[in-house]
């Protein structure tokens, strides 16, 4: 299938306008890592969870339920539900304001939730705090990934894309080492770990003053002019006519669509609906996010000690953020499918094995030994390593580039909102899950792992080199599956309903 490059040459300005956008991941990833090592610091569980501090200090205490308490669990996962809600209002405001102001709005929540959480005096300020981060998250995560894959060039498209979840390991990154700074830092170290979140939420709120808006929304709301010098801008040349031409043509069939959630619902519609938000769900059931955020209690479940556990949690962060450059270099040249494919083997021997070493040498009380502990760590990192170039990066790039412009960021709201939900309830339930599984649980992950190599071997195409707004002629139109929904009469029927 041949892709049809247009000309285009990679600037300054247009350089600066991916890298600042991708901050929005930073801001996400920050958080993801932030809140683990924060939940594992004793000042901060005297201040607001001291029932989970005395059983922590219990030296008879079970190893794999000594964290297990719900609102604790809350604190990490209230974000998600509201990111969750927040996604919707965000495609709303994708599609009348822009991707611009929207990714605007993101940081301005981002700001106040981290005055909120870094100044808490009480649970009530610590959760308000985490569901404006969460607002904050749901805007960012709708626009962000939107944005960068319009603005992409077709031939880097899948690179640029991934420059968002490169910031979301980037911010794990960060975090990991600023828990590891101030834990040491009594009885205020999590204040400083939580507050510090304003930093990319204000590199991002000045930074979305710099950005264009996206050609496509332009033109979708009718703005032709600053579109064509939009996209002339973007790619740095000025004969942008036959790509502008056919954004133009997407932009006017979209246009007969009055309603996108509704067309969401249509028969053509739900190859990428399904694929979208099943990417979504697979993405939080590999077990990730189990591990980022709670990386440092998960150590210290295995004997590590406090300082031990928030060091090996800057290793893995240190591994995630590399091995996203492995999928910013392969994904425009191996393609999607591959990646994801040789991800989930790799994944499923890891957590297969992790298992397998804590149910052998884990019990209830005591300690493992460190041989085993550190290829724990070893086999952590293994397969943080292979989530970073796969699951990660294209769980938001595929999504981001598979739906038509009518429906493009109510369809992206519905895989963000998934995402969330996943993630809300892996957050909410993992804990729990810990102690009442054991290690069966990673046993749990790696049966879900094995379901997602049968769903991309089977269900879901190749979208590597086409055009993003050619995405259902040469995709969907000619997937073995997929096809059976995109007869022409569901399109007819579909514009009647607009």
């Amino acid at each position: 299938m041949a892709s049809e490059i247009y000309q285009s040459k990679t600037t300054v300005y247009v350089l600066a306008c991916w890298i600042l956008a991708a901050f929005g991941g930073l801001m996400f990833g920050y958080d993801i890592g932030i809140s683990g090592g924060v939940t594992g610091m004793d000042d901060f569980l005297i201040k607001f969870f001291p029932k989970v501090h005395e059983r922590k200090l219990r030296a008879v205490e079970d190893n794999y339920c000594k964290y297990d308490d719900q609102m604790l669990q809350l604190f990490t996962s209230s974000l998600y539900l509201a990111a969750l809600v927040a996604s919707f209002f965000a495609s709303k405001l994708c599609t009348v304001l822009g991707r611009k102001p929207t990714i605007l709005l993101a940081s301005t929540f981002f700001l106040a939730g981290a005055g909120f959480s870094g100044g808490a005096e009480n649970k009530f300020m610590l959760i308000l705090g985490r569901i404006l981060f969460g607002i904050g998250v749901g805007f960012g995560n709708e626009a962000v990934p939107v944005f960068l894959s319009e603005i992409a060039p077709v031939q880097h498209r899948g690179a640029v894309n991934i420059l968002f979840q490169l910031f979301v390991t980037i911010g794990i990154f960060i975090a990991n080492l600023v828990n590891y700074s101030t834990s040491a830092l009594h009885p205020y170290g999590w204040r400083v770990s939580l507050g510090l979140a304003a930093v990319p939420g204000l590199v991002l709120f000045f930074g979305s003053m710099i950005l264009t808006e996206t050609p496509s929304n332009l033109t979708e709301r009718g703005k032709d002019t600053e579109a064509k010098a939009a996209l002339k801008r973007i790619r740095g040349v000025d004969n942008v006519d036959d790509e502008y031409e056919e954004i133009k043509r997407a932009c006017d069939a979209a246009k007969e669509f009055k309603q996108p959630f509704k067309k969401l619902m249509t028969r053509e519609s739900r190859p990428p609906l399904i694929i979208a938000i099943m990417l979504q769900v697979f993405q939080q059931f590999t077990g990730i996010n189990a591990i980022m955020f709670y990386a440092p209690v998960l150590f210290q479940t295995m004997g590590f000690k406090n300082n031990a556990s928030l060091l090996s949690a800057v290793i893995t962060g240190i591994v995630n953020v590399a091995s996203t450059f492995v999928s910013i270099y392969a994904v425009d040249k191996v393609g999607r499918r591959k990646l994801l494919l040789q991800a989930c083997v790799q994944m499923f021997i890891c957590q297969t094995a992790i298992g397998a070493i804590l149910f052998v040498d884990l019990k209830p009380t005591g300690t493992m030994g460190s041989g085993m502990a550190a290829l724990v760590v070893v086999l952590v990192c293994l397969y943080v390593m292979c989530f970073a170039w796969s699951w990660g990066p294209l769980g938001w790039l595929i999504p981001s580039e598979t739906f038509p412009v009518e429906t493009r960021t109510a369809g992206f709201a519905f895989a963000v909102s998934s995402n969330m939900l996943m993630t809300f309830v892996i957050a909410q339930s993992f804990l729990s899950m810990l102690c009442h599984m054991r290690a069966f649980i990673f046993f749990f992950f790696s049966a879900w792992i094995l379901a997602m190599g049968i769903f991309v071997v089977f269900l879901l195409p190749e979208t590597k080199g086409v055009p993003i707004d050619s995405i259902a002629e040469r995709v969907w139109k000619q997937h073995p599956v997929w096809k059976k929904f995109m007869d022409e009469h569901d399109d007819s029927k579909s514009r009647e309903m607009a």
